[in-house]
C-alpha cells in the first residue's frame, strides 16, 4: 500500500513543476531552484523579524526599569 501511495505521489505530485515550467516556457530545473530559494528567503525573513523583535524588547527592558514597590521590601 505504501509503494502504491508513493508511486501515485511521484506520478502526480512531482509533475506540477514540469507543467508550470512548460506553461511559462522555462526549464523545470530553474523553476525548482526558484522555489527552493524562495522557501529559504521566506524562512529567513521570519527568523530575522523574530531577532529584530527580540532586540527591541531587550532595549525596551533596559531603558524602562521596573521599580520595586514598597510592598516588595
Amino acid at each position: 500500500m505504501m509503494t502504491k501511495l508513493r508511486t501515485m505521489f511521484e506520478a502526480h505530485g512531482f509533475d506540477v513543476i514540469s507543467r508550470i515550467s512548460e506553461k511559462f516556457g522555462m526549464r523545470a530545473s530553474k523553476l525548482r531552484l526558484f522555489f527552493i530559494y524562495l522557501s529559504f528567503i521566506t524562512l529567513g525573513s521570519v527568523f530575522a523579524l523574530y531577532l529584530t523583535t527580540a532586540f527591541f524588547l531587550w532595549i525596551k527592558d533596559s531603558i524602562f526599569i521596573k521599580r520595586r514597590s514598597v510592598f516588595d521590601l
